[in-house]
């Protein structure tokens, strides 16, 4: 496997996060055995957070001493310190709703199928919209880069980092500590998508189980049952832009780019601010 990053920056990186994220949060993990420990993999998580990209790696690091790589968003490659770090540690630029967000998805297939990289991707590609913070519908990238390079994905769930850092807030919650519960799946079975064209609708079947998976495990972790049918943040624009009385954005009108590149890391501050994370 070639190698991504500098192994002396995660040491330094693990031994100041770690201890931080054990000071401020109370983990219950389950499910670390679905980790594999070398090869490349696809781990898909549910975001909730601009702290949940902390602590799903900090998980993966310790089950299974992968060390993970994030797509990030390019405006925090421009951060010196940042960007000095993320380079260091193999993490993935990304300009969303450019046709250069595919450059991101080719660099990301490189990292899986070449260096047996774990690279995480958040579907959704930002933090969930869903008022009750489910899991929304997804964005089709991960999907085609699961059928693509044929690597398994491993879908992580996670709860809690809400109340450590609620999403568009910047107000850091530490103390009391947070409990934060997160939980890995066995591989999704895509073998049904496998020998077929990368068509619209088998991208969407595909991305459709991914997303079931992690939404199941998250109803486990809560203990509560999920929506029949997950939040569509289109739909909800689109009922508001009919309700304003606003022409309504016609159906395919979104960039390619950005539906493929569904899987980058969202937003500055959010999943991919490119830091490494232990």
């Amino acid at each position: 496997m070639k190698q991504r990053e500098s192994r002396w920056v995660k040491v330094v990186v693990a031994s100041i996060v770690r201890p931080i994220l054990t000071a401020v949060t109370k983990a219950e993990w389950q499910g670390q055995r679905n980790i594999p420990r070398e090869g490349g993999v696809i781990i898909a998580a549910n975001h909730l957070s601009w702290a949940d990209p902390l602590t799903i790696a900090h998980y993966l690091y310790v089950a299974g001493r992968r060390w993970p790589t994030f797509t990030a968003k390019e405006g925090v490659f421009r951060i010196p310190v940042v960007r000095a770090v993320a380079n260091s540690t193999g993490q993935i630029p990304v300009k969303r709703g450019s046709t250069d967000a595919i450059k991101a998805l080719q660099e990301a297939e490189k990292a899986l199928a070449e260096d047996g990289s774990s690279v995480i991707f958040y579907p959704e590609g930002t933090c969930t919209r869903d008022p009750e913070l489910w899991p929304m519908v997804a964005k089709t990238g991960v999907a085609r880069l699961a059928l693509t390079t044929g690597v398994p994905v491993v879908p992580v769930a996670h709860w809690g980092e809400q109340h450590l850092l609620p999403y568009g807030t910047k107000r850091l919650r530490p103390f009391p500590r947070k409990r934060v519960r997160i939980n890995a799946g066995p591989p999704v079975d895509l073998s049904a998508y496998r020998d077929q064209p990368l068509t619209a609708t088998v991208l969407r079947d595909a991305t459709a189980e991914i997303m079931r998976a992690i939404t199941e495990l998250q109803a486990q972790i809560r203990g509560e049952e999920p929506p029949a049918v997950p939040y569509d943040p289109k739909r909800a624009r689109n009922r508001e832009t009919e309700q304003s009385g606003q022409p309504e954005r016609p159906a395919g009108s979104e960039p390619a780019a950005e539906e493929d590149a569904g899987g980058e890391a969202g937003e500055t501050g959010e999943a991919g601010s490119g830091t490494a994370r232990p």
